[in-house]
């Protein structure tokens, strides 16, 4: 055996003489479970490396009082605020900056210019109308008012969607400073532009159901991170607000039934004693929803219009933003959710366009998602959570929200538009853990919110259906993943620049979650650190490394490889089953080691005696079964004398597996043996590292394998399910799911 390994290291050393006669060329570290120390930013005692905030972590309190006025006559919105502003940095400020998020509708916004623009081949009137004829609405601020609360102006400039305010003095760490603006705009129809606040207008009677938001100048987020978050709305991605308390009052036509963010401290003087009444009992109602005001009585209330008015007031503590819907068509219904032993209300506001189909699903959809969410999160810990219906919107606000899902005239509906219904319900009111209690920048990371949501989304919906379709499982964004390279960005993008905006902030890292969820952490370990994220930075302003840092920390595991590769690239998975090799095994030696043994100048007599594995033909002399080779029965007799020996492997495989796709990713084998049974073998991702394209594993066994299928419940978004089996099926295992093939472990 000396001369065999001699012989060796001289056919090495040779081969090292030949690769060093040519200069290679150096590379940095390119493999796929690089750790991400160059892309995320360095811990501190704010952000720390466990994801958790540090013990300097700091954020600003914005406090509000406000006076709204809701004109229905002439669809304007004014109002009057107060706001404190508590900085609780440790820095010094010299100015704030302010969100006016109406401006994108001014008559001077650059946000249309912003879009590419092509003449459509037929207009209708109106349409024509308003693209080439009609000046633009003009619903951006009025402001008519800056000053301190001493009555002295303050200057301030105007930057399109962000006012900055110039201070006095400089604003202290630890100190408040109060001032005051006056304001009003023009509400839009929302239903026409498709903005996220604004009105609808019903031709049957001319009332309109108003859904208001952004409505306010408040105050921009300034943090340890970011500074100041004053990048402007351009009308995708969103915002991010400091918490605070709020003490509003809005006044509407009386014969409006509004509801809003915060506590309802005046019921007595805004609702009737009937209203009342019902409201109490519907806090007792745990199992169907009361009805505060019935369909009869809104559709009665929408034939007059009330000239006097009436003002609700609310107190919100702890909100990042503040948002109402009013009109005089709203049917109510409200029941109870119990959360943990807390009673939380859950409201439906809806006109009865939106019957009978509300009125079945949408309260019950609140109270479900309330639940599900609070058992992978935190309970939830507000008082309330409203569903609004509006036609065409979907979009959240703390404890409201609005949503589409609206039934045909007749009042029939298909299961299409039902869906729909609870899955955009569940989304926003989901919304209120991710961003609205969990305050992520939306307009930096819209994933932080719109996917992190999505996959709690998506669990609830199939808690609330098995069968629901959530488009937000593995198997549902292969479509994109497989799209055209260019027209794709990692999720790791500003939301302005990407450019699918649905697949890329929603459904891509749902996905990604739920795979890292049923395939790669598993439920326990999964949820732990998940919900160890959530409950850390509840009311907090976490950042994507938080994220990820938590989830490694809580659940023992190294994920960089998963980031890197599904959030900060735009690899695919593509695994397939290159080859299978079966071998038998003999105890003479095969045509491979004669032939190495010639080459090395081995005589054959002298090669050690032991087992050789080979797809040789067997040769005369040679055992036909494992069980006649004497070396290895006897071997085995003597090491399990006395005990059960077990069972030889008839067979013994080499299947080659390759990864056509850039994307490392478990390999789920289910292999399928003669006589039918089947096992299914997951091997960790980290297979890969030390061979990014293709890796080699042994199977034995005492049955031979029929066949082998890669991934066959869809989980890693493959977008090649062709390669994916041996012998090659005739069609993907896309098509064999559809047509109800089904694989069993």
């Amino acid at each position: 055996m000396k001369k065999i390994s001699f012989a060796f290291l001289v056919l090495l050393c040779t081969a090292s003489q030949l690769i060093l006669a040519q200069t290679q060329k150096g590379h940095t570290n390119t493999n796929k479970f690089k750790q991400l120390k160059d892309e995320f930013s360095t811990p501190n005692s704010q952000h720390t490396a466990s994801g958790a905030p540090g013990i300097h972590y700091t954020q600003q309190q914005v406090d509000y009082d406000m006076d709204i006025v809701l004109d229905d006559t002439h669809q304007r919105l004014s109002g009057y605020e107060k706001i404190t502003y508590h900085n609780n940095s440790e820095d010094t400020l010299e100015y704030l900056w302010l969100q006016l998020d109406q401006n994108k509708l001014a008559k001077d916004s650059k946000s249309p210019d912003i879009e590419i623009d092509e003449v459509d081949p037929l207009y209708t009137p109106a349409t024509f109308a308003k693209k080439f004829i009609e000046a633009p609405f003009d619903g951006g601020f009025n402001i008519e008012a800056v000053q301190q609360s001493n009555g002295n102006e303050l200057s301030y400039t105007i930057n399109r969607t962000m006012m900055r305010i110039d201070l006095p003095k400089p604003l202290a760490s630890g100190k408040t400073f109060k001032f005051e603006i006056k304001w009003w705009y023009n509400i839009i129809d929302h239903t026409i532009d498709r903005t996220r606040s604004g009105y609808e207008h019903f031709e049957e009677n001319g009332n309109k159901l108003y859904v208001i938001a952004q409505f306010f100048p408040r105050l921009a987020v300034y943090d340890n991170v970011e500074g100041w978050q004053n990048m402007q709305f351009w009308g995708r991605s969103e915002f991010a607000l400091e918490f605070g308390d709020y003490k509003v009052k809005i006044t509407t036509p009386k014969d409006h039934i509004l509801n809003a963010t915060g506590v309802l401290t005046n019921p007595k003087d805004v609702l009737t004693k009937t209203q009342l009444k019902r409201l109490n009992a519907s806090k007792n109602s745990f199992d169907k929803p009361v009805m505060i005001v019935t369909q009869e009585e809104a559709e009665v209330a929408e034939k007059s219009t009330s000239k006097e008015t009436k003002t609700w007031h609310f107190n919100a503590k702890n909100v990042r933003d503040y948002a109402f819907a009013s009109s005089r068509k709203f049917i109510w219904d409200a029941m109870a959710v119990d959360i943990n032993g807390t009673a939380v209300m859950a409201y439906s506001l809806y006109p009865k366009e939106g019957n009978p189909l509300w009125e079945k699903y949408s309260t019950r959809v609140v109270a479900h998602t309330l639940k599900e969410y609070s058992k992978y999160t935190f309970d939830y810990p507000y008082h309330k959570a409203i569903s609004v219906h509006s036609k065409n919107q979907g979009m959240e606000y703390p404890q409201i929200c609005w949503n589409y899902g609206r039934p045909r005239k007749d009042g029939t509906y298909s299961d299409r538009t039902r869906d729909a219904m609870i899955g955009v319900i569940t989304h926003e009111i989901g919304h209120n853990f991710f961003p609205m209690i969990v305050n992520s920048d939306e307009r930096q990371w819209t994933w932080m919110d719109e996917g992190l949501n999505s996959f709690i989304e998506t669990l609830t919906e199939l808690a609330f259906d098995k069968d629901f379709n959530t488009r937000n499982l593995p198997k549902d964004i292969v479509p994109y993943m497989a799209g055209d390279q260019s027209n794709i960005a990692p999720i790791m993008t500003q939301g302005d620049q990407v450019y699918q905006f649905g697949p890329n902030a929603y459904s891509k890292p749902a996905a990604g979650l739920y795979l890292l969820r049923e395939t790669i952490l598993g439920h326990k370990l999964f949820d732990y650190a998940f919900r160890t994220y959530s409950r850390r930075w509840m009311f907090k302003h976490p950042t994507p490394e938080d994220f990820f840092r938590t989830m490694e920390d809580a659940s023992g595991a190294d994920l960089d490889w998963f980031w890197r590769g599904w959030f900060y690239t735009t690899d695919v998975c593509d695994i397939a089953v290159k080859e299978v090799n079966q071998f038998r095994v003999t105890d003479k030696p095969t045509k491979r080691i004669l032939s190495l043994a010639k080459e090395l100048g081995i005589p054959a007599e002298r090669i050690r005696p032991g087992l050789f594995l080979t797809t040789d033909e067997i040769s005369e002399g040679e055992p036909e079964k494992i069980e006649d080779i004497q070396l290895l029965t006897s071997y085995l007799e003597k090491k399990y004398k006395n005990k059960t020996a077990p069972e030889i492997p008839s067979y013994v495989y080499e299947i080659v597996f390759e990864k056509p796709g850039g994307l490392v990713m478990p390999i789920i084998a289910e292999i399928t043996y003669e006589d039918g049974r089947k096992k299914r073998k997951t091997y960790p991702a980290q297979i890969w590292q030390k061979n990014d394209r293709e890796v080699r594993k042994i199977i034995s066994s005492t049955k031979a394998i029929k066949s082998i299928l890669i991934d066959p419940d869809l989980e890693t978004a493959d977008v090649d399910t062709t390669n994916n089996s041996w012998p090659t099926l005739k069609k993907s295992v896309f098509d064999l799911k559809k047509e109800g093939f089904k694989t069993q472990q």
